[in-house]
């Protein structure tokens, strides 16, 4: 009989038991009540952090836990294994991103098979095996014959000197990471999905998840963004042209100064072919910031054009500004501008001296001076012409009505949520189905998979795939796409592939309708609004594709929050950051654990 009690010997010989009675093998079995535990499947990054192990532990508890209370439990495990932190470590290191991801999903299964977790190891899915991501090929493809997959322009990040697309993370204060050069913003041709077509019933559906979090729900309510408004057609003096804009404010329509357009809209490109001085300042807006984010806290500068645009209702001439706080892919790349009743129309109208018009006023006869900023409130409109003494939500219909009736306008719902752009300039990831013919015209391709060569060293310059003429080079002058998916392509339905993994000619089987929707998902909340509503989303295509029965693919939802640990960097010369674990790290700290000093093993 043993007299201490030995971990390691212990764990080994249960952990060999399960494996030989495969113990968690998950069957299905109509006659018994199944239970779905899943943990968000990890990036294969080398090595598992205590945040991992927090988050795998709870799901493994909560799976034994429905397990002992008799019902059929599955519990999978892979890895999203594609990526940029791939082709950065390989750029580093010289080797292809296959073998650093493979090296590293083997490290990592073995440090998950030493936790002890009840895994269905049988299913094990990594994203860049081809027998995965033939399937979302082939719905991208079906996507396409539907029209809910389409190709347009977008502005990207783009470095002139390694003549690729940086993502945002890789600018560092406007220049690009690796080379250093100012990073530009250029229009290029992108693939996107038609998630506004969802928006609504995306928006409808989060009142039915009950079992997640009120915070994550709000924050895809707000991402998705339904807003109720008026659609205005402004004339240009001495054009043809009409220039639309959307409003949520119709009953401040009466006070616009001003219109200001994107720097990037038709009218200011137009106007800046003999203007260099604008031709400069849009030049100068390229080089700047393209999220919301990055707007709200940017200087507000703008070019007068020259042009004016005419009041709908009074038919008057308002000055139009090209502006950097304006972005072609938001609305209709152009705004009303009216300083007395928003905030930054106010703070561009005094900087450029442009005259404020105050149209509404509170409706209890309190302060609403505009002097020292605007008066963003709802009230009574004053100086409003036959739209004088309405409150602002009657006006909001009168406004719309008059517009309708005069052809200048109506009512139209907005979404704040954009449609997902999905395809991305790298080489670590899933190729896009398409070939573009000698002729222009684009067709999906049909023998799948498209594989991803992976032999291939990165150097971070240019577009990869491109540089492969064994693969982008095709008879007859064809030429395949050689753009990636987006990451969260893969993460958008590997919960439903799980349920299948060995289903070789279809993307799911009845056996998915058998376990979905997940009864337990367990994941960070920094996925609320990307990841999470991607995968509704996805969950709708596969839907109404005829693979899946029912309308969501998560039922509840735990957001285990973030486990922080000190953990170490290095800045190189020019500011930036490169992090280390600390298992790289030899630290000396005094008896009382200060720090005194640090030093990275391979130093030496």
């Amino acid at each position: 009989m043993q007299t201490e009690y030995d971990p390691r010997a212990v764990e080994a010989a249960a952990q060999r038991d399960w494996e030989e009675n495969h113990s968690f093998r998950a069957v299905e079995d109509p006659t018994r009540e199944k239970f779905y535990c899943l943990s968000m499947f990890p990036y294969p990054s080398g090595r598992l952090h205590m945040g991992h192990v927090r988050n795998y532990t709870i799901g493994d508890v909560i799976a034994r836990y429905q397990r002992m209370q008799g019902k059929n439990v599955l519990q999978p495990m892979g890895w999203d294994a594609f990526g940029l932190p791939a082709e950065n470590a390989a750029i580093k290191q010289g080797i292809p991103p296959s073998r650093w991801t493979r090296a590293n999903v083997a490290y990592m299964k073995g440090q998950l098979k030493q936790l002890g977790f009840g895994y269905d190891w049988e299913r094990e899915l990594a994203t860049c095996d081809p027998d995965y991501y033939r399937w979302e090929q082939w719905l991208f493809t079906r996507l396409m014959q539907k029209g809910l997959a389409y190709r347009a322009s977008a502005t990207v990040n783009w470095d002139p000197i390694d003549q690729t697309v940086l993502a945002n993370e890789q600018v560092i204060d406007g220049k690009g990471w690796r080379s250093g050069a100012p990073v530009e913003k250029r229009e290029i041709e992108q693939w996107f999905l038609r998630i506004t077509d969802y928006a609504q019933e995306l928006l409808d559906a989060t009142e039915g998840l009950d079992g997640w979090p009120e915070q994550v729900r709000t924050m895809q309510r707000n991402w998705i963004g339904r807003s109720e408004g008026v659609y205005m057609k402004f004339g240009i003096q001495g054009r043809d042209d009409v220039l639309g804009i959307y409003t949520t404010r119709p009953d401040t329509l009466m006070g616009v100064t001003y219109v200001a357009v994107a720097a990037e809209h038709p009218l200011a490109r137009d106007t800046a072919k003999h203007d260099p001085a604008l031709a400069a300042f849009i030049d100068e807006c390229r080089m700047g910031g393209t999220s919301e984010a990055e707007l709200e806290t940017m200087e507000k500068k703008g070019y007068r054009l020259g042009l004016d645009a005419l009041h709908p209702v009074t038919g008057e001439p308002v000055p139009m500004f090209a502006a950097n706080f304006v972005l072609m892919g938001y609305g209709t790349g152009a705004i009303m501008a009216v300083p007395a009743h928003d905030q930054r129309d106010w703070e561009f109208a005094e900087r450029y001296d442009i005259p404020k018009k105050q149209v509404i006023v509170a409706a209890d006869g309190g302060a609403c001076g505009i002097d020292a900023g605007a008066y963003i409130d709802k009230g009574v409109l004053v100086e409003s012409g036959p739209f004088t003494g309405l409150s602002s939500e009657q006006a909001f219909t009168a406004i719309a009505d008059w517009l309708s009736r005069h052809d200048k306008g109506e009512k139209r719902v907005n979404f704040r949520l954009r449609d997902w752009g999905v395809s991305r300039q790298r080489y670590w990831g899933c190729p896009i189905p398409v070939v573009h013919t000698a002729d222009g015209e684009l067709y999906a391709e049909t023998e799948l998979p498209v594989r991803l060569p992976e032999d291939v060293v990165v150097d971070g310059s240019g577009s990869p795939l491109s540089k492969i003429s064994a693969f982008s080079q095709l008879p007859g002058g064809a030429v395949r796409e050689t753009d990636t998916f987006d990451t969260f392509f893969e993460s958008s339905w590997y919960y439903a592939r799980f349920c299948c993994t060995d289903c070789n000619d279809a993307m799911l089987d009845q056996r998915a309708n058998y376990w979905l929707p997940v009864d337990q998902y367990i994941g960070g909340i920094e996925h609320a609004v990307l990841h999470l509503l991607y995968a509704r989303f996805f969950h709708r295509l596969m839907r109404d594709e005829g693979l899946l029965n029912c309308d969501e693919p998560f039922a509840n939802l735990l957001t285990q929050g973030m486990v922080v640990a000190e953990t170490w960097y290095r800045e190189d010369a020019d500011g930036r950051k490169r992090w280390f674990n600390p298992s790289e790290v030899e630290a000396v700290r005094d008896d009382k654990g200060k720090l005194l000093s640090a030093v990275l093993q391979s130093d030496g």
